[in-house]
């Protein structure tokens, strides 16, 4: 892997999980977000950057690598927006839907918050791998399945083909 796609990949993860960071405070879609943070951001920057040609078919080992490092990058990135906005909320507004992340602002240590945080992190690296790892392979089934259709259509050309150059008699 080169470093521009490197780059590109925490880009893109950092602005995955700081937007995802701003939905989840709305409350009925927030749990929807966070699904999609844990389970569904690998898959959905290397659909991205499939479409738009800047990622290239890889290896296996390199697409969970890379699912990894995109769950990693952004769930850290979710947090960092995420946790002081919810202590804020918490504290002015006395929102009851945080109560459960304010409590353990108040009463724990920045050090227990910073140890949660990154072994959420590390949990949503390892869904976020396997994830990417199912999208790697559905991107070849479906590579391959296309060459097979080509194929196919490519037969089916050369048959219509023959049998239109067959006299009228000859035809079954």
């Amino acid at each position: 892997m080169n470093l521009t796609l490197l780059k590109q990949i925490g880009i893109l993860s950092s602005l995955l999980g700081v937007l995802l960071g701003v939905i989840t405070l709305i409350p009925f879609v927030g749990n929807i977000s966070f699904l999609i943070l844990m389970c569904l951001s690998s898959a959905l920057i290397i659909l991205l950057m499939v479409k738009y040609d800047a990622l290239d078919i890889l290896s296996v080992k390199e697409g969970v690598s890379l699912g990894a490092l995109i769950g990693f990058i952004s769930f850290i990135a979710f947090s960092i927006i995420y946790l002081p906005c919810v202590a804020i909320l918490g504290k002015v507004f006395k929102l009851y839907s945080f109560y459960g992340i304010s409590m353990i602002m108040n009463v724990g240590s920045f050090g227990v918050i910073l140890m949660l945080t990154v072994f959420v992190a590390v949990l949503s690296a390892v869904i976020n791998a396997f994830t990417a790892f199912l999208t790697f392979y559905g991107i070849e089934l479906y590579n391959k399945l296309k060459q097979n259709e080509v194929k196919n259509q490519n037969y089916t050309d050369i048959y219509n083909n023959i049998d239109s150059s067959i006299d009228d008699e000859f035809r079954l």
